[in-house]
């Protein structure tokens, strides 16, 4: 069978924000997604502050991968950040996702992307062994910091 990677179209957002239920819920934080389909269409269609592609085999959606430009200052170019790498759980072990690092990683290079980064939780052993088997570094002396929320308001000024 045949494995595509296509860019997302807006047909694909009820799809995509499907998958990223799946993978909250994979996460263990199902009731952590906020975002809708109207939400989801405009960051991705009309604000394209977001991209994303879908790998189907055989016209079947088996995963998708969505990400974003960032900037490194140090090397002074852009860079791309993966926030959501999904693969259905029939098709996880096939090669999907795989195939989707592979994809994202030639898009970085053919925009002149110094970096491709991601973030992976702590406890998902089975993603980090993928990832290192990938050739991806593990950046163990970085932590994540992230204001939302009411903090966020208190932060601005503005609560």
């Amino acid at each position: 069978m045949t494995l595509t990677i296509r860019p997302a179209t807006p047909q694909d957002v009820a799809l995509i924000l499907r998958f990223v239920r799946e993978l909250a819920e994979f996460e263990r934080e199902p009731d952590a997604v906020k975002a809708t389909e109207e939400s989801l269409s405009y960051a991705l269609f009309n604000e394209r502050s977001a991209e994303a592609v879908i790998a189907e085999q055989e016209g079947k959606p088996m995963g998708f991968a969505l990400f974003f430009h960032n900037f490194s200052t140090w090397t002074g170019r852009k860079g791309l950040y993966l926030e959501d790498l999904y693969v259905t759980p029939e098709a996880r072990g096939s090669g999907v996702g795989t195939a989707l690092l592979r994809h994202l990683a030639g898009i970085a290079l053919d925009r002149a992307c110094a970096r491709f980064e991601w973030a992976v939780l702590d406890w998902n052993t089975p993603a980090i062994d993928f990832y290192t088997a990938m050739g991806a570094d593990s950046l163990d002396e970085w932590r994540i910091r992230r204001v939302t929320g009411d903090a966020l308001v208190k932060l601005a000024g503005r609560g």
